[in-house]
């Protein structure tokens, strides 16, 4: 299994996504590549169908149920949790994201 989190430099929410994405994993006792992708300008963010800084995918899939016919973007990502904006995907996302790939 692959999880990918793709940002840009200067993100501030970067970090925690790695620290959330590593916590669950341990957590859930998940083996699983982790890789950092910098996205360094809108072409790029094209190419890589980035949808914000910071992004999570597992085996190529954004984590975040719905985003999949999306636009890339080249900028700051947010989510929308219960009402409330955050910079960082809940880890409830990346759980049954990574069972859904488990049982491929």
């Amino acid at each position: 299994m692959k999880v990918e989190i793709l940002y840009f430099e200067g993100c501030p929410n970067h970090a925690p996504a790695l620290e959330m994405v590593r916590r669950v994993l341990d957590r859930e006792k998940i083996q699983a590549e982790v890789r950092l992708i910098e996205v360094t300008n809108e072409k790029a963010a094209e190419s890589a169908r980035f949808l914000g800084s910071p992004s999570v995918r597992v085996n190529g899939v954004d984590i975040e149920p719905g985003r999949e016919e999306d636009s890339p973007f080249f900028g700051c990502r947010t989510y929308t949790v219960d009402g409330k904006t955050v910079g960082v995907p809940p880890e409830k996302w990346l759980v049954d994201a990574l069972r859904r790939g488990i049982r491929r």
